[in-house]
């Protein structure tokens, strides 16, 4: 099982180039070895290496070819240097207006909504055959279509993932826990019926649309397009919308929330279960915007979680699941002392308010209990009336209602609401109630107030990269009933799905450089969308991590310290930041330092905030070509020409026909003027139409070389390539297809080295931080234990002028095999200035072990083939050691706080464990390792080599200043201003990101695997 954490995690970087051939075969008294090897000698091997294998990758890259044929055209180039305020609030504005579409879509169905609600009359004897989303399509034994279960046309929709849906009907889901024929959910499913017009209609004015939906008061849930749904193995389906972030926080206001549980003698048993379930039922109707605490009662106060009283704490996810983790800790004995709880719960709620933090709209006591013997009417006198401003809800436990009217009065009194519960199976029906009450000043003052979830992940819809990220646009509907309308009767919520990824589609990448990226976040300061945004880890299959939905600004740009950045874009103020950032690429084993310039705004009409980040250098200036549109179309038709398929050149959503098309075929019936309605980046065009004028006379360069004979006789060099900053590419294989020895490279799922909506490819980012000319070298990193990578890439960088003031318009390089890149190394190893040709020592000497590294420590060549790839510093410790003293490399510290502790442990909960000596032992071992580990905490030791310690099963130390986000699976207590944390069950899991209780003690958390 993995476990969340920030590690901690050492990469590294270096100065000198693999084109100065950095070869350590010795180092003075380091290198066991009887013999020294003069440094003059192995300038001589690094100079005859880095020489021929420089001129071998400039050559059948074509590097000064394109160098030259770009600056060909440099006096018909206009370079620009980007306004990055200018450039954020005009992506703000699109991505408001493409916000504001699916709004007013949303808009719509709300009218639709309650004007059909108002010219329909409750009939208690309805008879209605709806579409049931379970039982469409399915038939019984004798052939016959099931009641509610009729033909239902379903046909697959490349729109919705190929999934088999209904284009012109909605369907009804209602939760497995409640009447299909209920007369209450008939009539809502017969008035709403009137909604299938708008779901069309909207879906014709705007085709990005994706699933709309109206979440009814009463349950049942509608959604279009129409689609089957399956229930779970047990035949249940438990989603129930109102459960939904996207229900809740359109029904409700942002509301700070004491919950009171009553822990006297009288709860045992099925009554103190019942009371968690409530409790637990609760929980899930707070969202993000919410604040809460839980406070059990009897003669004394008891707070579930004891480090956090006195105060409220966000119900984002991971405290929730924190403090559910700790009600089953919750025992049922003595005297309900209600007073006393009533009284602490009001002055956490003045309190907190005053300070200024939490929800600051509605404010609520939830009571859950199996009676109370007075009115406590003194104490609301004392704290809430004449005002009432927090509401009290009461919630009695059991079948016994001797207690009930104190209860519904303090309730009522309050401007609250009472019910009763049961059973188990009551819950979930009856918690729902209160936020039809908390619901009411917005219905009486017609509050269509939009709401905009956090990004979530669609289990229903997948793409290229596997689930998507989804954020939701939602808005209540009321009763217009004038019988009704006094009473603020919440009839339900309508809402429109958004993918992330409509996002980028606003986002121009190619005028943020090859570094640059833009970022929006919520006004919690939560991701909506970043490039360094990992919802998902692997472990046979994608799944989401436990908190990929509330990762922190601050968790990524972890850089910025004093939170600068994420608390301008929280407060939605527009302006500008700058820091030294260090970005990790491939697969975080290299680093790359750099500094970034920060650009933010709010989106108007969402509580979102966007943020562009422009890397200083090349990454703040952008050039425009100008070629005929008939010469880029021809040198577009060329074979081997490609485009970045996830940049958004021309927009092939708008239409059901043009969805069909790459979007080079779509810039080719664009030009071509055979698609009128495409509506594409006439700018961005015209650059990849220069890109592929002046890139075009590389494609007959590779095609001489290829028919050479002569030339590459052993095939060491099998492919070439280029990218320019359009998103344009250009391969050429001098092997047959079926000969290269990494068939993946440059295909579609090679993400790390292709062009996609994030970021550039690898070798190109790489090679920009180069001296345009250098090359810098690499063998791709295998996603498994072991690398066994097969092949060396080389790349370098094209500039349009020579100085730093100017853009980096392409890359190009090669990749050829490891065997012929090392056996080049070893050819020039065994050379020597001796004037007999007779060399006194070289690799070939047992007694000497020679390394090729790269520019951040990864060995190319070594003596033992299983090396290679490794970190030169795990192999000769001793020799990086002096590396480092050298000032030949310097190691740079990174914290990912998205980490994921790994820990493997088998539990039982069988006593005989507790008898095995060979158990005694391993636990007595154990104990010695903590205290070892504890010891070296203290003194601050446990940093290593290393630098991916969690993969590799070492001790891993992760310090946090707050708590706030401990989750499910830890337990701790404090002592001297430190929490200690030991891991519970490797069903669950921990997150230490930084949180909110500013007041919290330092906490050092240990995570280690057992």
């Amino acid at each position: 099982m993995a476990w969340p954490g920030s590690s901690r995690r050492a990469s590294w970087g270096a100065s000198a180039l693999l084109a100065a051939a950095l070869l350590y075969a010795a180092l003075g008294d380091v290198v066991r070895s009887e013999q020294q090897i003069p440094l003059s000698v192995v300038k001589l091997w690094a100079s005859a290496f880095g020489g021929e294998i420089k001129s071998i990758a400039a050559k059948y890259s074509g590097s000064q070819l394109l160098q030259k044929k770009y600056k060909e055209y440099e006096k018909d180039v206009a370079i620009e240097e980007i306004d990055g305020l200018h450039l954020v609030k005009k992506l703000a504005k699109n991505m408001e207006e493409m916000f504001h579409k699916k709004s007013e879509a949303v808009r719509r169905l709300v009218e639709a909504a309650e004007e059909a609600h108002l010219k329909h009359e409750f009939d208690a004897d309805l008879q209605y055959e709806y579409f049931n989303a379970v039982l469409i399509n399915e038939r019984d034994k004798d052939g016959n279509f099931l009641e509610l279960g009729k033909e239902f046309i379903l046909a697959p929709n490349d729109h919705f993932n190929n999934l088999p849906v209904n284009i012109s009907l909605s369907d009804v889901q209602v939760p497995t826990n409640m009447y299909n024929k209920d007369p209450a959910i008939v009539n809502g499913v017969y008035w709403s019926e009137s909604l299938n017009k708008v779901f069309v209609d909207n879906f014709d004015r705007d085709p990005s649309l994706i699933w709309q939906y109206f979440g009814s008061a009463k349950g049942f849930f509608r959604q279009y397009p129409g689609i089957k749904w399956e229930p779970d193995e047990n035949g249940v389906i438990a989603f129930d919308c109102r459960n939904r972030k996207w229900y809740i926080q359109a029904a409700t206001s942002p509301k700070d929330v004491v919950i009171l549980v009553d822990v006297s003698g009288s709860m045992k048993g099925l009554r103190l279960t019942i009371a968690k379930q409530t409790v637990s039922s609760i929980l899930d109707t707070l969202g993000d915007d919410d604040f809460f605490n839980i406070i059990a009662y009897n003669e004394e106060l008891h707070y579930v979680e004891p480090c956090l009283n006195g105060t409220l704490v966000q119900a984002d996810r991971t405290n929730k699941e924190h403090f559910r983790e700790h009600l089953d800790k919750l025992f049922a004995k003595g005297i309900g002392m209600l007073d006393i709880a009533l009284n602490e719960a009001f002055n956490i709620l003045s309190d907190f308010n005053h300070t200024g933090q939490g929800s600051i709209c509605s404010q609520a006591i939830m009571l859950i209990t199996d009676g109370a013997v007075d009115t406590y009417d003194t104490i609301f006198a004392k704290y809430n009336w004449p005002d009432r401003k927090v509401r009290i809800f009461t919630y009695l436990i059991g079948r016994e209602a001797a207690f009930a009217d104190n209860l519904k009065w303090m309730a009522c009194a309050n401007k609250g609401f009472f019910t009763q519960i049961s059973t188990l199976a009551d819950v979930q029906e009856n918690v729902m109630e209160y936020l039809h009450v908390l619901s009411r000043p917005k219905v009486i003052d017609q509050e269509h107030d939009v709401v905009w979830t956090e990004a979530y992940i669609d289990s229903t819809l997948t793409d290229d990269q596997g689930l998507v990220l989804m954020t939701t646009v939602a808005m209540p509907v009321f009763s217009k009933q004038n019988e009704t309308r006094s009473k603020g009767i919440l009839l339900g919520v309508v809402g429109t799905d958004v993918p992330v990824k409509e996002l980028l589609k606003t986002i121009p990448k190619y005028k943020l450089g090859i570094h640059g990226y833009a970022f929006a976040i919520t006004n919690n300061g939560y991701i909506l969308t970043h490039p360094e945004l990992r919802p998902l880890y692997e472990e046979g299959k994608k799944r989401r991590k436990p908190n990929y939905s509330s990762v922190d600004l601050s968790e990524v740009e972890w850089e910025d310290r004093d939170d600068v950045l994420r608390n301008a874009m929280v407060n939605r103020k527009t302006g500008k930041f700058s820091m030294e950032v260090k970005k990790t690429v491939d697969k975080g084993k290299r680093v790359l330092v750099m500094t970034n310039d920060y650009y933010y705004t709010d989106i108007k009409g969402t509580p979102f905030s966007l943020g562009v980040a422009l890397s200083r250098g090349h990454g703040k200036y952008f050039f425009r070509g100008n070629v005929t549109i008939e010469e880029g179309l021809h040198d577009l038709e060329h074979p081997d020409v490609s485009l970045a398929d996830e940049w958004s050149y021309c927009n092939t959503d708008l239409h059901h026909e043009h969805r069909h098309l790459s979007q080079l075929e779509a810039i080719k019936l664009y030009l071509k003027g055979k698609e009128p309605l495409l509506q594409c980046d006439k700018e961005l065009i015209q650059e990849v139409l220069f890109d592929a004028v002046v890139s075009a006379p590389i494609e007959a360069y590779w095609t001489s070389l290829a028919l050479n004979k002569s030339e590459n006789s052993d095939k060491g060099v099998e492919v070439a390539f280029l990218g320019t900053r359009t998103g344009l590419s250009r391969i050429n294989l001098f092997v047959g297809a079926e000969q290269l020895t990494n068939q993946d490279f440059l295909k579609a799922g090679d993400k790390e080295n292709i062009f996609n909506a994030d970021h550039f490819p690898l070798w190109y980012r790489r090679a920009a931080e180069q001296i345009p000319g250098s090359f810098v070298y690499s063998i791709p990193f295998s996603t498994g234990p072991v690398n066994k990578s097969n092949v060396v890439t080389a790349s370098t960088s094209i500039q349009l002028l020579d100085e730093r003031k100017s853009p980096v318009v392409a890359a190009v390089g090669i990749q050829m095999k490891l065997e012929f890149f090392q056996r080049k190394f070893w050819t020039a190893s065994r050379q020597c200035a001796s004037l007999d040709g007779k060399c006194s020592i070289s690799c070939d000497d047992e007694t000497v072990n020679c390394y090729l590294i790269d520019n951040n420590g990864f060995i190319l060549v070594s003596e033992d083939y299983t090396q290679t790839g490794d970190f030169f510093g795990e192999i000769e410790g001793a020799v990086m050691n002096k590396l480092l003293t050298m000032g030949s490399f310097k190691r740079i510290t990174l914290y990912d706080y998205q980490a994921m502790c790994r820990a493997n442990k088998e539990s039982s909960d069988g006593a005989h464990g507790l008898l095995d000596p060979y158990n005694a032992f391993l636990s007595a071992v154990k104990w010695i390792m903590t205290e070892l580990v504890l010891f070296l905490v203290e003194f601050n030791l446990c940093s290593w080599w290393h630098s991916d310690m969690t993969a590799k099963g070492e001790w891993q130390l992760v310090s946090v200043s707050q708590l706030g986000r401990i989750s499910a699976g830890f337990t701790g207590y404090f002592s001297s201003g430190m929490c200690w944390f030991t891991e519970n069950s490797p069903e669950q899991s921990g997150d230490f990101s930084a949180l909110s209780v500013k007041s919290h003690p330092l906490c050092q958390v240990l995570c280690y695997p057992v």
